[in-house]
């Protein structure tokens, strides 16, 4: 087919790597660094560093290549941490330094991939395209080259449903609200606060066109959609002939919004998939890989091997049909999330329906679960190491990035040729980006032990070379980030109010997490942004599970009938709730104001401008179906217009309890916070934004630190 080409001509990377540069540093960077085209290492990326007469020379084979070598000058030698955020400055140092020793290195894996449909409701509905700029630099400086790539999907859905006899208002309707298009576009839901506005399908089509012409011009391939066989179901009146069935419930919607699949051998599917495949490539191109993934947490209509080989057989006849070419990428989730379900014979008879090598895995968990090796590597087809790391944008310390290190390198050592690349599927971007850094950073081989790792990453946060902060990271690294991210993950302060129950439980020592905040608060006045978030990062933390602590006394308070006792811990629960608010608001990406205010900036008009916010609102706290806190979020602002709220009913209900000397009425307390959370979502109630400190971060933190000393020494020492 005719592919429209986005892609730089050749010789371009060194002009690449050029202007990746200048967007960072548009002056003194760029008259340091010069770039150089190199050979391939034996077919495998490679860059390579040193200094010259006063400049440093990063070579590459490409210009991804070359940028993986410009951020490990600025990490190692600048002491320079980049954010993918867009509104953080690249801080220099003031001179810059040279290198002292020559370095070349080697990619370990061919691939290198990113993101996560979870990702475009979680983090990014909202962006624009200098936020995706930001990321698209950042991903090429970690070596990405399979991006996954699913903005404006909806334009090319809409041209072909409506090419088949569906209406605009009925399109529109089947398709779910902007930040729940992820689970639209996975077979979830459908029509879930739709319907989309005609403007969002402009808008995301020219921004699909900027983000695969810029992640092409870095070497990247985007991974695109293609047809899973999810339709709607007002195909059933238009082609009443087809085999169209009803797919299982999903995360408790009710029936209306539950999706429909078409059958792969059906007539249909083949002239949906080559109506689709043509669209897109017309509008974005191809690099010739594709996302299906027809069950995600959905149960197929058959789970016979026979049936689910012939499903995945006719899915790849009807991509390489349009697009010889074609290559599948696969989300191995659903192993792990119906792992009862998909049996070892299953398995091996859905995954071999696809010749060797054209369908790549994705194991997406494997910090967790490796699914690779419950499915003897995935019976012959090429798979990528995946760290997941967070679940629905949560905002607590969490990671276990130094096992997954050590997953990696037993996989490496294991699993031979099969292991095709290295890869990243956290659901939300958060603040904290030093996981997906170090696991993009084991694809290449540098050759570090674990404290190397950690000592540059202390470093670069800190700006210079810290004792304390070396050891703050240790310690977070060996003691501390050691938890496995679960679904409704979140501290407590954001979570639903229960008598007598905390629904969190600490899994470290304490004293370790009270340890690494000290060891941060050493620093001199000065700090990084990287630092900032550090500083936030433990501190909301260490504060949130001081939470759970004064929770249980205030539950006992009320057991025992001592009203004196639980007003004191009560107002020690929201003074810590206000504090919470407080230290967020020292980071513009940990806030509730920016997140609303990208929904409403996306919007043209009033009543778009609204919608948006109507839809970015319930995200993070309703969300829909049986969902509600999933994608919680300790932020300033939310903490004290949404939590806070619904911590009142909580302590409302126990005072008339204890005055009227009657049982905790749990249900009332349920419905007036269950009426104010649709308020908050539906009619948009405006939150009162707290005073900010008038301090910066660090002695923010500290004077927080003098406050709670007596209570964090008591929680530390109390018997478990």
């Amino acid at each position: 087919m005719g592919a429209v080409r986005f892609n730089p001509q050749p010789g371009d990377d060194v002009e690449q790597a050029k202007a990746l540069t200048a967007r960072l540093s548009q002056q003194v960077l760029c008259n340091k660094v010069e770039f150089r085209k190199i050979d391939s290492d034996h077919g495998k990326d490679v860059f390579t560093l040193e200094s010259q007469g006063g400049k440093v020379i990063i070579g590459g084979n490409n210009a991804n290549s070359m940028a993986v070598g410009l951020n490990r000058y600025l990490n190692r030698y600048c002491k320079v941490t980049v954010s993918w955020y867009a509104d953080v400055p690249v801080v220099l140092p003031d001179v810059l330094p040279d290198v002292p020793f020559p370095e070349r290195v080697t990619a370990r894996v061919p691939q290198r991939f990113f993101l996560n449909y979870c990702t475009w409701g979680y983090s990014m509905p909202f962006w624009q395209w200098r936020d995706w700029e930001r990321l698209i630099d950042w991903m090429a400086l970690n070596g990405v080259n399979l991006p996954l790539a699913i903005t404006g999907q909806e334009a090319v859905w809409y041209n072909v449903w409506t090419s088949l006899g569906m209406t605009d208002d009925e399109v529109r309707n089947y398709f779910t609200g902007p930040a729940y298009l992820p689970w639209h576009r996975m077979a979830n839901i459908d029509g879930w606060c739709g319907p989309l506005p005609k403007e969002w399908l402009e808008h995301q089509t020219k921004l699909q066109q900027c983000i695969v012409e810029r992640e092409r011009a870095l070497n990247m391939r985007p991974v695109l959609p293609a047809f899973a066989g999810h339709v709607p179901g007002k195909l059933r009146d238009l082609y009443p002939d087809a085999d169209i069935q009803s797919l299982s419930s999903w995360a408790g919607f009710d029936e209306q919004y539950r999706t429909c699949f078409l059958g792969s051998e059906d007539p249909l599917y083949s002239r949906i998939q080559r109506l689709f495949l043509e669209e897109q490539t017309r509008l974005f191109g191809t690099d010739h890989i594709y996302g299906v993934d027809p069950f995600n947490e959905v149960d197929p209509p058959s789970f016979e091997p026979e049936y689910l080989n012939r499903i995945t057989k006719h899915i790849y006849e009807s991509l390489t049909a349009v697009d010889p070419e074609a290559e599948w990428l696969q989300m191995a989730w659903f192993l792990y999330y119906q792992r009862k379900d998909y049996t070892q014979e299953r398995t091996r008879a859905m995954l071999t329906g696809v010749p060797q090598g054209k369908m790549t895995m994705l194991d997406y968990y494997c910090e967790y679960k490796e699914m690779w090796r419950e499915h003897e590597g995935f019976y012959g087809q090429p798979f990528i190491w995946c760290y997941l790391g967070n679940f629905g944008g949560n905002t607590n310390v969490q990671g276990r990035a130094k096992e997954a290190g050590e997953r990696i390198e037993r996989a490496l050592q294991e699993c031979g040729d099969n292991l095709v690349g290295i890869g990243s599927t956290l659901e939300g971007l958060d603040i904290q980006q030093f996981p997906y850094e170090y696991i993009l950073e084991k694809a290449w081989d540098y050759g570090k032990t674990d404290e190397q790792v950690t000592n540059e990453l202390a470093d670069r946060h800190a700006g210079n070379e810290s004792k304390p902060v070396r050891e703050a990271w240790q310690l977070l690294c060996d003691s501390v980030l050691d938890i496995t991210p679960g679904n409704f993950a979140a501290p407590l302060p954001c979570s639903y109010p229960t008598l007598g129950k905390e629904n969190r439980t600490v899994k470290y020592r304490p004293s370790n997490l009270l340890a690494v905040w000290d060891l941060l608060l050493q620093q001199d006045s000065s700090t990084t942004d990287a630092m900032t978030i550090d500083l936030i990062w433990v501190g909301r933390q260490l504060l949130g599970d001081l939470f759970v602590d004064v929770k249980r006394q205030l539950d006992a308070d009320y057991e025992r009938g001592d009203i004196d006792a639980f007003d004191h811990h009560r107002e020690q629960l929201t003074d810590l709730m206000i504090d919470l608010d407080q230290l967020n608001d020292h980071h513009p990406q940990a806030t509730l104001h920016t997140w609303l205010e990208q929904a409403c900036d996306l919007g043209t008009t009033p009543e778009v401008k609204d919608y948006y916010e109507m839809n970015a609102r319930r995200l993070i706290t309703t969300w829909g179906g049986s969902l509600n806190d999933y994608a919680c979020r300790n932020w300033s602002g939310l903490m004290n217009a949404y939590y806070h709220h619904r911590w009142m009913f909580y302590f409302q209900e126990m005072y008339g309890a204890l005055y009227e000397r009657r049982p905790f009425n749990e249900q009332v307390m349920k419905e007036n916070i269950d009426t104010f959370q649709q308020e908050w979502v539906d009619i948009m109630r405006d939150y009162t934004k707290l005073e900010p400190s008038n301090l910066d971060v660090l002695s923010h933190c500290r004077l927080l630190r003098e406050k709670y000393d007596q209570l964090l020494i008591q929680w530390i020492n109390r018997p478990e």
